[in-house]
């Protein structure tokens, strides 16, 4: 089941990307865009949860929610849509690939914890093969916004590691709670954030608005992206680590670069393939331990 999750949310998650790009540039506010996702995804969660009889009202008043949905979700994401307007989607996926490095980082400098170093050169190696897949397809025109987006998805990354750590010690503390409710909790704060923020700094105005291509943008971002995605994130969190789940950001370029070349009938020159091959290979180093973990419950099971 780990390795089933995992798959459909690098899927799922390969193509949030462009999904977010198609709306920005159907002329949809990012915060806003943001914000509607995730406030109505997590909404629709938490009642869906309520009804069953499988969370309480009490859990959306909780600070550690209020934390990690300022952290993985506002904090991640109003980096990520404000820094598309003038950041290629190849760019926003390199850049948002630093999240696990962020993630062993922040562990081994905040927290203390011992990574080994085939953790370290599986991240630098996956690394190394999103920027070959997405490298030859990149035509980079410098500016002062495009150097701002670039440090804005930085320290959205940074929000993202920061956040899912946390997130991993809130679950240790609500075990009872089900990871579906603790994700729609976080949604719904990180959601009404980011429209608060929209609303301080965006005209809510729907004069040119591509209709079809926005909303298409923002139901399947509501729907695959929020609701499915992240759900199966926290899922996996829970049954793992906090590194484990994040490296869907070495995963999603040759997802993109898949698609583009069935889809449009894109040109996958030898680089990337070689790149594909270099993130796998870190994957694997990285989650050698999740692996080790998976196959021992299978032995187990058979016996």
């Amino acid at each position: 089941m780990i390795g089933i999750a995992f798959t459909i949310m690098c899927l799922i998650f390969g193509t949030t990307f462009l999904a977010i790009k198609v709306g920005v540039e159907a002329g949809l506010p990012p915060f806003l865009s943001a914000g509607v996702r995730f406030f109505a995804a997590g909404a629709i969660l938490f009642i869906a949860m309520k009804l069953m009889g499988k969370v309480r009202w009490s859990l959306l008043w909780r600070k550690e929610m209020v934390f990690i949905g300022a952290g993985t979700t506002f904090g991640t994401f109003s980096a990520l849509y404000w820094a598309e307007q003038y950041v290629s989607s190849g760019i926003g996926a390199i850049l948002s690939a630093t999240g696990p490095m962020m993630i062993v980082i922040l562990q081994s400098v905040l927290l203390r914890q011992k990574t080994s170093r085939i953790t370290v050169i599986g991240c630098m190696i996956s690394f190394l093969g999103v920027v070959l897949v997405v490298l030859p397809g990149l035509a980079v025109q410098i500016s002062g916004l495009w150097l701002a987006g670039c440090l804005v998805i930085l320290l959205g990354e940074l929000c993202y590691s920061g956040g899912a750590l946390y997130s991993k010690r809130v679950m240790d503390v609500f075990r009872e709670t089900n990871p579906i409710a603790l994700n729609a909790a976080q949604m719904l704060h990180g959601g009404w954030m980011l429209l608060l923020l929209s609303a301080i700094t965006e005209p809510w105005s729907s004069e040119g608005w591509q209709y079809l291509p926005a909303m298409g943008s923002l139901l399947y971002l509501i729907l695959f992206g929020s609701m499915i995605a992240h759900t199966l994130f926290y899922w996996l969190m829970e049954r793992t680590n906090p590194l484990f789940p994040t490296t869907w950001l070495y995963i999603s370029p040759p997802i993109a670069v898949g698609l583009g070349a069935l889809v449009y009938g894109e040109h996958v020159s030898w680089w990337m393939l070689a790149g594909v091959l270099l993130i796998v290979t870190g994957l694997m180093l990285m989650n050698n331990g999740i692996i080790r973990l998976v196959n021992r419950r299978k032995v187990r099971s058979a016996a």
